[in-house]
């Protein structure tokens, strides 16, 4: 079932627990994260970012989404992840995206209120709903690149103003994760998401999750992040996997191949699953 990803988020916060949001790229993936969302009776989020949209093309984003509300018992959201060009907020709108997150965290603060707003309203107008973000994550996922002295970490003194004016229904926040592979061990500034969750009632967001140690992912669920970004690693499984299948035999037929890669792709979906402790939580999601 697709649904709106807030009742998702809602719950989520109201348990204690974060609901997985996964990027895909291609059939693949998305029949591999579905597959075990529905076996783990676990709410997922499906996120396509823009340069997937360019990669696959909207119709065939949205197509995929329909035959899955067809082929899959699974309970999902469909997210548009960081999207910064407004035209493709126009269309993910169009092309039956239920979920949206506009990243205005590269702009001035002013401006990104002001825009963030706008999708907001636009996006309320059918009912979908709109994650933002405030302050920067580094590091590079997609096409989404970060120096790390450009990064900003979240303000808490700023949290309550943005959400009061945009009216976003969930926030991305910066507190030391990064997109792609750590270099290191990150360290997580827990005492910034604890003052960010008393400044606002929305959901929390982390984007970043790949790599991040368990016991610190733990930690921030428990301290109120309702939604964790996973994508790096599932490419890692999914490119990784066919990498290793093509060394140890010559092939021609690229069906096996991608078999593979299915499985790995799993494999690593239903570890951030039990992670995020969202196994089991969406027979009770009404939505």
């Amino acid at each position: 079932m697709r649904t709106s990803s807030l009742p998702l988020l809602k719950h989520a916060q109201a348990h204690g627990y974060a609901v997985p949001a996964f990027n895909f790229h291609d059939l693949v993936d998305l029949q591999a994260i579905l597959a075990v969302a529905e076996e783990e009776e676990a709410p997922v989020i499906l996120m396509a970012s823009e340069s997937t949209i360019r990669f696959a093309g909207f119709p065939y984003i949205e197509a995929m989404a329909r035959a899955a509300l067809k082929d899959s018992r699974a309970l999902f959201a469909l997210h548009l992840d960081h999207g910064r060009e407004l035209d493709n907020i126009v269309k993910a709108v169009r092309h039956g995206f239920t979920s949206i997150m506009f990243d205005g965290s590269y702009l001035p603060l002013a401006e990104n209120i002001r825009l963030s707003a706008w999708v907001v309203d636009i996006a309320h107008r059918v009912g979908i709903n709109v994650e933002g973000e405030l302050g920067q994550i580094p590091g590079t996922e997609d096409d989404i690149s970060v120096a790390e002295q450009e990064a900003g970490l979240t303000d808490p003194a700023l949290v309550a103003g943005f959400v009061a004016q945009t009216q976003v229904d969930a926030l991305a926040v910066a507190i030391g994760t990064a997109h792609g592979l750590y270099k290191g061990e990150p360290k997580l500034d827990f005492d910034r998401l604890m003052a960010i969750r008393k400044e606002t009632s929305v959901p929390l967001v982390l984007h970043g999750g790949s790599g991040i140690p368990d016991a610190l992912a733990q930690r921030a669920i428990e301290l109120g992040i309702s939604k964790l970004n996973v994508g790096t690693e599932l490419r890692l499984a999914y490119t990784g996997s066919i990498t290793r299948a093509v060394q140890k035999r010559e092939i021609n037929d690229p069906r096996p191949m991608l078999n593979i890669a299915r499985e790995a792709v799993m494999e690593a979906v239903r570890e951030k699953i039990r992670l995020c402790g969202a196994s089991g939580r969406a027979r009770a999601i009404e939505v």
